[in-house]
């Protein structure tokens, strides 16, 4: 069953009172070291404000708490939203709840910084957390943070869902596209050698695209992606093609434009000559060689996800490990593909249930030896962090045993 898209993340405004809303205001939070400044994006889904508020009067059950949940926290570097989020709740992908517990002081769920200290609420029955100690149990807490430079936002600092190196490859490096787009960018034609192989600080000539100029005076960045094999991504189970991905080879830089030149040719006639563009390779993962093909480096700005549950149901498959062709299994922290996609109402930050099939044996016991389908059993839990169409790239974060191609993936319980 197909479901329609869910609502844009929304941003929430921006509140006053607080060290860290006043922070987000100062600047913008970006990975790449010299983009233009804009603003911090929030990813708060449509739905994660409503679990919120229905949560904000009175809390959340203490039961719903994990065993050992502190009444006290400091916040300290290296932290991620998710391990606080598992540190309170027994299941992390709560994390709207943990938010709801005083929504009003935790605005906004990811700017949370080291050194600033959770306090655990739990009278009544229900549990709240706060930023400040309750009456009688201590002063407010205060917001500790190194000095920095104006030319550097503070927002940088607040805790990420996740440790960003195991993701953030992932964000530039892989591509799902349609069958033809590869096959109309720009490609490689030469090195200034003539090597077979190119590698890094090569400086390496290309041709354009359909409908795509080479030209170092485009508004669009001069920094490239390098692609190769744009191979088929198919449903493990009906076979259907779901997308393309392209293979990520490495990065090259725009020096000088595609155009022409006048020459003189065999019969000393005048004529104008086609002279590609010259690029440098400026990185490499795989060997890099003439026909690879040329897309432009999509702006890099701060990405940041809130784990929750899906709004509606999916019920996807494991299409293939990235980057392992040659293994049938992924462990944890490996990122899968998985068959479903902003088309089933999937967004950054959805968390499913990996679900490993029962296989068929053969019940030596019966003297009929009959074949009995064994039960599936939950296997661990994926969050996704970059959506397509029709499929999605999700990070395994725990899993008992190896995950394989057409393991199921659901929603959680």
């Amino acid at each position: 069953m197909q479901h329609p898209k869910q609502d844009m993340p929304l941003s929430t405004r921006t509140p006053s009172g607080l060290p860290w809303h006043m922070i987000l205001a100062l600047g913008a939070a970006l990975t790449g070291p010299s983009a233009p400044a804009q603003p911090l994006p929030v990813a708060v889904t449509a739905s994660q404000p409503t679990t919120a508020q229905a949560v904000e009067q009175h809390g959340v059950a203490v039961a719903e708490l994990a065993p050992n949940a502190p009444e006290r926290y400091v916040v300290k570097r290296g932290d991620t939203l998710w391990g606080i989020s598992g540190i309170y709740l027994q299941k992390p992908w709560r994390w709207p709840q943990l938010w709801g517990m005083n929504r009003q002081e935790i605005a906004n769920p990811h700017l949370i910084f080291p050194g600033q200290t959770l306090y655990l609420d739990t009278e009544g029955g229900y549990a709240r957390l706060r930023t400040r100690a309750a009456q009688g149990r201590g002063e407010p807490e205060t917001l500790r943070i190194s000095p920095r430079t104006r030319s550097e936002s503070l927002a940088d600092s607040a805790l990420p869902t996740l440790q960003p190196h195991l993701i953030e490859p992932f964000l530039v490096e892989p591509l799902v596209m349609d069958e033809q787009e590869l096959l109309q960018a720009p490609r490689l034609i030469a090195t200034t050698e003539s090597r077979v192989l190119m590698s890094t600080g090569d400086r390496v000539y290309a041709r354009s695209g359909t409908g795509v100029s080479l030209r170092t005076d485009n508004s669009e960045s001069r920094q490239y992606r390098i692609f190769r094999n744009a191979h088929p991504l198919k449903h493990p189970v009906t076979g259907e093609v779901l997308g393309y991905e392209a293979q990520y080879l490495g990065q090259a830089e725009l020096l000088r434009s595609e155009g022409s030149e006048t020459g003189i040719n065999e019969r000393g006639a005048r004529i104008e000559e086609y002279i590609p563009a010259t690029l440098s390779i400026t990185a490499i993962r795989e060997e890099i060689h003439a026909g690879d093909r040329l897309l432009p480096m999509p702006e890099r700005s701060f990405v940041n996800y809130t784990p929750h549950a899906p709004q509606y149901e999916i019920d996807a498959y494991v299409v293939s490990i990235y980057n392992s062709s040659a293994l049938a299994n992924a462990a944890q922290n490996q990122v899968i593909t998985i068959s479903a996609g902003e088309h089933d109402g999937l967004q950054t930050g959805h968390v499913l249930y990996l679900i490993t099939q029962g296989g068929h044996i053969q019940d030596k016991t019966d003297e009929a030896r009959a074949t009995v389908k064994l039960p599936n059993e939950n296997n661990g839990v994926a969050m996704v962090f970059r959506t397509f169409e029709r499929v999605s790239y999700a990070l395994i974060l725990n899993v008992q045993n190896t995950v394989r191609i057409g393991d199921r993936l659901v929603n959680p319980q």
